[in-house]
């Protein structure tokens, strides 16, 4: 596909708010006007992100067929570029921060709590109500702490999954992230192409696709975005096993996947 994929995920966090139509924090990297030229000028009421991790775009490329069911809920595919060192807590960091990894402070694979603002703070100061779902001790759970919005926290994925279904019936929250690190923790002990590993690809897009019909079903009265949204790519080592942390278009290019409903 050879697909350049130049636009850095620190342009997320802007394209979030600005769909929103609330303030972003002045030190957030500009929205992605391909997103928001998809609205019409329309803003959007509800944000839901799905995070899986590792999933890289050689990936998808070479593994395209697993892809079909999302790409019909897809308004628009991105090729979207990671931030160095390409690894978990800095790119979640960048992603949500729209900061690179010098300016927001975490530059290797550590979890302080960010000082810096974020989206989630975005949310905050404009009066909207913000969850994250993830499993417990993984970045997205560690360095988004101290925010003033709604943690759901589980040893396991599966109860994360319940709870985001959970949440979407419910309608409370503007913004909803959830996380899944299935992919990443097998394809570290199996390779990026192992059975266990691709079987967690497979489970990962069939979750965001039952989510967005969840969605689609439940919330008809909003204008919403969702978002398959991993935060780097990953490679094979000479052992078998898969890593990521290089400057290399394995571990940096990745796809998002934006789609709008009520469908644009």
């Amino acid at each position: 596909m050879n697909t350049p994929h130049t636009t850095c995920i620190t342009h997320t966090a802007s394209t979030i708010t600005t769909l929103m139509d609330i303030p972003t924090h002045d030190k957030a990297a500009s929205p992605i006007d391909q997103v928001l030229s998809l609205t019409k000028g329309r803003t959007c009421d509800r944000i839901f992100l799905y995070n899986p991790d590792a999933i890289a775009a050689w990936i998808y490329e070479k593994y395209i067929d697993c892809f079909t069911e999302l790409e019909k809920r897809a308004t628009c595919r991105l090729p979207m570029l990671s931030v160095v060192p390409p690894v978990t807590p800095v790119c979640f960091g960048s992603m949500y921060s729209g900061m690179q990894p010098s300016e927001h402070g975490i530059l290797k694979y550590e979890k302080p709590v960010l000082k810096v603002n974020t989206v989630f703070d975005d949310i905050v100061n404009a009066g909207r109500k913000a969850a994250i779902v993830s499993t417990k001790g993984d970045s997205i759970s560690e360095i988004f702490k101290e925010r003033k919005i709604d943690y759901y926290i589980y040893p396991y994925k599966e109860q994360c999954i319940d709870k985001a279904v959970e949440l979407i019936h419910e309608d409370q929250y503007d913004l909803i992230v959830l996380y899944n690190g299935d992919y990443d923790y097998y394809m570290h002990r199996h390779g990026p192409e192992g059975k266990r590993p691709l079987r967690a690809l497979r489970e990962n897009i069939a979750t965001y696709n039952m989510l967005y019909d969840t969605i689609a079903s439940c919330w008809k009265k909003h204008n919403t975005m969702t978002a398959f949204a991993p935060d780097h790519g990953c490679h094979k080592t000479c052992f078998i096993l898969g890593n990521h942390g290089v400057d290399k278009p394995c571990d940096m290019d990745i796809m998002h996947f934006y789609g709008f409903l009520p469908a644009i």
